[in-house]
């Protein structure tokens, strides 16, 4: 394989020239620096940019990567259209149907379904179902009577899967109709696993456990991101039409669609039935349902909350930890609902009530559609807004303009209460702020095309020429961002905090349209400008509200008061101040007896998690007690070393550290060592072992992947790289157009070091092993990616990916979760793949890299080891390390999903079919990173010898075998101390 680079120096010639003598480029270096100092004082203009750029506006003309740009943004990347464009170019918008069709399962097209069976029933179906998985299709062809919009009711089953939401494709007669088709929201529903909250040992309440309780429900379509308030219909003209839905992410059972013309009624319209149906206001009614004794939510996040900020609160108490909220900052993001049943004692007219409180989303009301029953009662129940409030407040539904309250017609018996996150008047809002953000990036990425990242301040590009639209466009965007800042300043009936970053972007982009030749002096202000406009719709997208009750009521019942009162709120003070020094904090639980002592260095929340693990499953199971202890990260070795430490520690990294200081135990003797080994790959083990034994089971493991941006690849007409060769192939083409790939130096070292067929080190560590012919190429090719082909060696990755300057880079498969959660304004528009590869001569591409890993440790000084290892065993296991996951995404989110090692565990993680399958194929490579005594001194001088040649332009062979020696000579003195055999011929 060692040839198998040496593709790298023809393509390298067309950035840098021909390889040379290292002296040889320093002085030629230096002449070039004379003429060009000597070619701007004669003739006053700059001829070479800067070392950073390595283009200039001819080859950006030549290959035509300046185009301009698109006059709107009415499509995708794809071409298709938004549902904006769509409803204005499709159809008649006022033609209402007024029937309509019913689509059973029973009558599937079967020439558009695939591996999607029909079944004869399925817990509660009226009638046959369709099974319909991840990668299957379904469909029918129907006949439609009139022209009309309708939206497109699906009644489905989420069936048990990894706890993701449901995904799913629409095509109509054959084609998606509108770019947010591509990916419709099915939420699967969840409960607490308890009806009754349980408390500890210390009389708190413990946090109920989130479980899915599936059931027959329906849903129309809505955006996955939440920029459309309504529902998303389509238009169907009189004729033949067909609809077929494919599988993206987790199975479900459908029973049938239903085709419903679109009419939501006004409230004027439902008062007019009220009166005419004869309905009666009720009387002497007010029934409050606590907002933690929600029935189903969508969303495992969406547990019951402690809220300790005052005895306004029910249920209240000035020590003890009591669930007496729900939502709070996990609810907030669009689609995410929660439903309450509420029984009422008499036919008639009600009105609907929360106490809520809204003090997380500054200068912002925040909207709820309420769903009565399933059904959207009218029109208007679909904006119910709560404006900012600092502490507890009460309000009804009501009419915003006149505060006239809502009327809900209930008959007698239990209702479904359900409140949805939407945006509301937001919605448009962040539509237009987001279709900006992509023109200017657009725009960014064809300035940048020209001058590069770092324009020359002393020389003219001619930007006006090139990109004709450019004024227009600064000015286009300005006036769009003034228009949605004074729309913000309207709904929050004053100046709006949310709009000085719409109105400072606004000004320095009409300025920028104004004297567009001052682009390349302001050109990072702008950068700047476009990721304030990103923050800002990741903070506008989010809608927290906290609810501490619901209420159904009599029209003449009073609202219940929201506050305590002054003396209440003085005894809850002084109350809390007592009990601060009395109450125990400890994770224990009060705990007398205990068989092991286990501790873990994190944050509170995992701790705590696992404490409720542990009481639920582990003691219950065995009978073992635990002391489980939050303790800091740097706290677990001088502990061990004075004789303080645990018996067990989880979530440890340098394991190397304790074990060839005799202070683990050997796992590979105890009994189901094998089957414990079997849940991982080998990688995952390489940093445990130590002589001839092991000495951690691995909890999390994290490896690179290719992340690559879609849209920025096909606008360019290149592919997703699968070999080095290709990789390297696109650098030249990209940095014509000023653009990077993001290699981070030391993963790229390991990556090219193994997929080359070497290693770090020889045997157990006596020696490392780059000084051999692998090492060496690989340490060659490594250095030359930042001298000849002028990588960047230190760059902000998400941020960058995001305006597209480096559309493509490896990094940890966790920026994927980044990506998803921070990068709103670019979803579906980047992707993943394995890292690039080296062809063998077996004509296979190994695609092996370095892992890194944490896992739980045994202490030598535990009392009961057979109990520390039944511990372990179960903590490692796929149910406890796949639930501890799940648990974690639910509440941090997204951005907190956890890197199991466990490799059937990471399957059961929210990710999708093809995501699993993506991350499998790259796992499979993986080696694990070797961990022996003096391992430091190894990443210290390998960094050496690179800034070495990097800043120095020393010879590669020869500055490489001289950090070689050093580095073995540190091994040695290492292995000395420890009294551990060393490599023949070192003193």
């Amino acid at each position: 394989m060692l040839v198998a680079l040496e593709g790298w120096r023809e393509k390298g010639e067309t950035v840098v020239g021909k390889h040379m003598d290292s002296t040889w480029k320093r002085r030629i270096s230096m002449m070039l620096g004379v003429v060009v100092a000597v070619g701007v004082i004669w003739t006053g203009a700059t001829l070479f940019s800067n070392d950073s750029q390595s283009s200039t506006i001819e080859p950006a003309l030549a290959s035509g990567a300046v185009k301009p740009l698109s006059a709107s943004l009415d499509s995708n990347p794809k071409g298709l259209p938004r549902y904006e464009s769509y409803q204005k170019k499709v159809g008649n918008p006022s033609a209402i149907a007024s029937q309509p069709i019913e689509l059973l399962a029973s009558a599937l097209d079967h020439s558009l379904s695939e591996g999607s069976p029909i079944e004869s029933s399925y817990k509660g179906s009226t009638g046959q179902v369709i099974r319909s998985g991840e990668m299957g299709t379904f469909g029918w062809t129907f006949h439609v009577e009139e022209d009309g919009w309708y939206d497109v009711k699906l009644r489905y089953f989420p069936v048990s899967g990894t706890g993701s939401p449901i995904e799913r494709e629409l095509r109509v007669d054959g084609n998606i109709p509108f770019a947010e088709a591509e990916r419709m929201l099915y939420p699967r529903i969840w409960g607490n696993e308890r009806e009754d909250i349980e408390r500890d040992s210390n009389d708190n309440d413990i946090r109920p456990r989130q479980v899915e309780q599936p059931g027959w429900t329906e849903r129309s379509l809505n955006d996955a991101e939440g920029y459309y308030a309504d529902t998303l219909a389509i238009y169907l003209a009189k004729g033949e039409h067909s609809l077929q839905f494919t599988g993206i992410r987790e199975p479900m059972m459908v029973e049938r669609v239903t085709l419903e013309p679109r009419a939501a009624k006004s409230y004027a319209d439902i008062e007019k039935e009220y009166a005419e149906k004869g309905y009666q206001q009720a009387d002497n009614a007010l029934i409050k349902v606590q907002g933690e004794s929600a029935n189903h939510k969508s969303s495992p996040s969406l547990y019951p909350i402690n809220d300790r900020s005052g005895p306004d609160v029910e249920p209240y108490d000035a020590s003890r930890i009591r669930m007496n909220a729900i939502g709070g900052d996990h609810w907030k993001a669009p689609g995410q609902w929660i439903a309450w049943n509420v029984e009422v004692p008499a036919d008639g007219l009600y009105e609907i009530g929360f106490k809520y409180k809204q003090d997380l989303a500054r200068g912002l009301k925040v909207t709820r559609k309420l769903m009565v029953d399933g059904e959207l009662p009218f029109a208007e129940a679909a904006k119910i807004t709560f404006p900012p409030s600092t502490s507890w407040d009460v309000k009804a539904a009501a009419d915003e303009r006149t505060g006239k309250p809502y009327l809900f017609y209930l008959a007698k018996g239990q209702h479904e209460l359900r409140l949805e996150v939407t945006m509301g008047d937001l919605a448009d809002m962040v539509r237009i702020v987001k279709d900006s953000i992509q023109e200017l990036n657009g725009l960014y990425r064809k300035i940048i095309m020209i001058t590069g990242t770092v324009p020359d301040q002393f020389r003219d590009y001619p930007l006006e020429d090139l990109i004709p639209t450019m004024a227009d466009t600064f000015l286009a965007q300005s006036k769009q961002l003034s228009l949605v800042a004074d729309e913000m300043d309207r709904l929050a009936g004053g100046a709006s905090v949310n709009a000085t970053v719409l109105r400072t972007t606004s000004y320095r982009l009409q300025d920028l349209g104004e004297h567009p030749d001052t682009i390349t002096s302001r050109l990072t202000s702008f950068k700047d400008g476009i990721m304030s406009l990103g923050t800002w719709m990741l903070s506008v997208n989010t809608q927290p509200l906290t609810l501490d009750y619901l209420f159904v009521s009599s029209p003449k019942t009073a609202l219940p008061e929201a506050g305590a009162g002054l003396w209440a709120s003085v005894k809850h003070e002084l109350s809390s101040f007592w009990y601060s020094f009395t109450d125990d904090y400890n994770l224990g639980g009060g705990r007398k007896k205990t068989d092991i002592t286990v501790w873990v260095a994190g944050g509170r929340d995992q701790a705590q998690l696992i404490r409720t693990l542990i009481d639920s499953y582990f003691t219950p199971e065995t009978g073992i007690q635990v002391d489980l202890q939050l303790v800091g990260e740097n706290v677990l070795l001088p502990a061990t070393l004075a004789g303080k430490g645990p018996d067990v520690a989880i979530a440890t990294g340098n394991v190397i550290d304790f074990a060839m200081r005799n202070a683990l135990e050997d796992l590979s003797k105890y009994p189901n060592f094998q089957e414990v080994y079997g849940r991982f790959h080998d990688s995952a083990f390489a940093s445990f072992k130590f002589k001839d034994g092991v000495f951690a089971i691995p909890e999390t493991q994290l490896f690179p992947m290719l992340f690559y941006r879609k849209d920025v690849l096909s606008e360019l007409g290149m592919k997703v790289p699968d070999t080095w060769e290709e990789m390297m192939s696109l650098v030249p083409e990209l940095q014509k157009r000023n653009m990077q790939i993001g290699l981070m130096p030391n993963p790229t070292f390991d990556t090219l070091l193994y997929q080359l067929g070497g290693s770090y080190y020889e045997g157990d560590g006596v020696a490392t092993a780059i000084g051999k012919p692998e090492g060496m190429e690989a340490f060659r090719h490594w250095t030359e990616l930042y001298t000849h082909y002028k990588l960047p060696r230190e760059f902000e990755f998400v941020n960058r990916f995001r305006t597209g300057e480096i559309p493509l880079g490896i990094a940890d498969y966790t920026t994927f979760n980044t990506l998803a959660v921070f990068a709103p304004e670019i979803r579906g528009e980047w992707g993943f793949a394995p890292i690039p590869g080296v062809k063998g001569t077996d004509g296979v591409v190994h695609r092996e890299s370095l892992s890194s890993a944490t896992g739980s440790v045994m202490f030598k000084k535990a009392k009961n080891k057979e109990a520390a290892w039944k511990f372990m065993s179960w903590w490692t296991n796929a149910d406890t390390q796949s639930s501890f996951g799940r648990e974690m995404e639910s509440i941090l989110g997204e951005s907190g999903r956890y890197t199991a090692a466990n490799v059937e565990a990471l399957k059961r993680l929210p990710w999708s079919a093809k995501e699993v399958a993506t991350l499998n194929e790259q796992w499979k490579w993986i080696v694990g990173k070797p961990a022996v005594p003096g391992s430091y001194s190894f990443d210290r001088h390998l960094q050496n010898a690179f800034f070495e040649v990097f800043n120095n332009g020393t010879d590669v062979r020869e500055t490489l075998e001289e950090y070689v020696r050093i580095i073995n000579q540190e091994l040695t003195i290492k292995r000395k101390e420890f009294n551990l055999p060393i490599r023949e011929g070192e003193q």
